[in-house]
């Protein structure tokens, strides 16, 4: 395992997303209070951080990614206070914490976009951000052919102060999310108080949303084609080299303070070796592996994956990282699922998770999907809150589904998630009073025992966690299968996703298994979507 100021290398980091999480004044979102009294769940689930999405002073017309204050608390989510008080039981309870930080764009609330907006045309406010005056005679055409990733143009014109229309801004995302300028130092000096402010208050990390996205290329050209929200090519707006002087400042600060302080990139590279280098020695810690997350449920294309991976965090001394879901992408009990066949899908899901945990390096966990959490796709249309819902016609912005409140306990909504009887921001299906907490907790085979069971496991054995050691064992195409070693310590793991039933050789001690499976001392017969760990003779 990794010592302390490394613990990231091989730690297990659970993301809550607040207003889904638990809900403690019956208002129907979530909030802080309600993680902290939660806490407990991640502690006997066996995680060792948990990472906040945010909880920042703003409309929240994005699910808290747009930030009017980010020093302060919405009070929809509670107060600063808090804050501190769920970071400190964090902390007793042996949890390390990871807050989002949200730097390529703010709110239009935010003081500076407000006063750029109010001064006009001339006002200093306006270089922190990407004002430009429109195309053709009159300026009516936006500055470029950039598109907004939640649907229409990336641009919207402003009104003057005197009523006449004035210049475009930039919003790679909603209108109400202007993209700061990053050449701009006041926004580098910004930036850098707010990383103190809550590095000060104790927190173990960011998650740092859009970080392939702060710089733009130089005069702003031309794309040539749409934008898409998980877009992993090459583009005017995304992964440009400038970026990087801004995670080497960081790193500088985050080295400054004790206790291995982490800086995590949601980083979309359009390949793996250009996601590696947010991670050289001296930039940021990790970066999510969304060419994982990505992957297809195909033997090869998973061996590929993992073998590309370790080797492209390999090449910079990072750890790889791992994961299957977040807020904004189909849950993956309902993304593997063939034709939308729910009980493949949470099969495949099980042996994916047993598969994810067992590779070498870090692995991120969205909240619920250890209840084997589907998807919600049939949410009415008036409650959903996804801003490129309604800027796309619903073709588009279809995140809510992922984003349906826990299931805790109890038969009927909100199903503990708050009060009884108490509302919910987005309705929870009818089913999912089998998929609570409480309906898991102690079942053997239940999804919810499987990864306490895989996590504990994970923890205690010494050829799991960290290193990025790993060797492919000879054998059925369809079924990878890999060794881990430490010290004297060995350990297996195989995953059937293939067609068929498949005989593998498993001489030892069987420690775990995402299905039922034929065991007769030597060879274990393994269904497909099917994934085991062993140990062997």
């Amino acid at each position: 395992m990794a010592t302390d100021g490394q613990w990231w290398r091989d730690a297990v980091v659970y993301q809550v997303y607040p207003r889904s999480f638990a809900d403690s004044n019956g208002d129907g979102v979530g909030d802080l209070p309600g993680v902290r009294s939660r806490l407990p769940h991640l502690r006997d689930l066996g995680v060792d951080a948990v990472w906040l999405s945010p909880f920042y002073a703003g409309p929240q017309a994005d699910g808290g990614y747009d930030v009017a204050d980010y020093r302060a608390v919405d009070p929809v989510f509670g107060t600063s206070a808090d804050a501190e008080a769920l970071i400190d039981e964090a902390h007793a309870l042996g949890l390390r914490v990871v807050v989002d930080l949200v730097p390529n764009h703010s709110s239009d609330r935010h003081a500076w976009f407000r006063r750029a907006l109010a001064e006009g045309p001339g006002s200093p406010f306006r270089d922190r951000y990407h004002f430009r005056p429109g195309l053709g005679p009159r300026g009516d055409r936006p500055p470029n052919d950039w598109g907004s990733l939640f649907g229409g143009p990336a641009w919207t014109r402003t009104t003057d102060p005197d009523g006449s229309p004035g210049d475009w801004y930039l919003h790679l995302f909603a209108p109400g999310q202007p993209d700061f300028d990053w050449e701009h130092p006041e926004v580098a000096r910004e930036f850098r108080s707010v990383l103190r402010f809550w590095l000060d208050r104790g927190v173990d990390g960011f998650r740092v949303d859009v970080a392939h996205g702060l710089v733009k290329a130089a005069g702003l050209p031309d794309h040539g084609r749409s934008a898409r929200l998980l877009d992993l090519t090459a583009t005017p707006f995304w992964d440009q080299d400038g970026v990087h002087e801004v995670y080497r400042d960081w790193r500088r600060l985050l080295d400054s303070y004790p206790g291995g302080r982490i800086g995590v990139a949601e980083a979309w590279g359009p390949t793996l070796a250009r996601t590696a280098r947010y991670v050289r020695p001296d930039e940021l810690h990790q970066a999510f592996n969304f060419h994982y997350l990505t992957c297809a449920w195909d033997p090869a294309a998973l061996r590929a994956v993992v073998d590309d991976s370790l080797a492209a965090m390999r090449a910079v001394g990072a750890p790889a990282t791992w994961v299957l879901s977040n807020h904004d992408v189909v849950r993956h009990a309902t993304r593997l699922a063939p034709c939308a066949d729910r009980a493949t899908g949470l099969r495949r899901a099980r042996a994916a998770t047993l598969l994810m945990l067992a590779l070498p390096g870090s692995a991120y966990l969205y909240q619920g999907e250890e209840l084997g959490l589907p998807e919600v796709p049939d949410l009415p249309d008036d409650r959903r809150q996804d801003p490129a819902f309604r800027r796309t016609g619903g073709r588009d912005g279809h995140r809510d589904g992922c984003r349906v409140p826990l299931p805790w306990h109890g038969d009927r909504p909100p199903y503990g998630f708050g009060p009884p009887g108490g509302p919910s921001w987005l309705p929870q299906p009818d089913e999912w009073a089998g998929l609570s907490v409480a309906a898991q907790s102690g079942v053997p085979g239940s999804t919810l025992e499987l990864y306490r069971a895989a996590l504990a496991l994970r923890r205690a054995h010494p050829a799991l966690g960290g290193g990025d050691d790993l060797t492919w064992l000879a054998g059925d195409d369809a079924v990878p299968a890999f060794e881990r070693r430490a010290g004297g310590a060995v350990f297996r793991c195989a995953v059937n996703a293939g067609e068929h039933p498949a005989k593998v050789e498993v001489e030892g001690a069987l420690l775990l298994s995402s299905a039922p499976v034929d065991h007769d001392g030597a060879h274990v017969v393994l269904p497909p979507d099917t994934a085991i760990w062993w140990t062997p003779a």
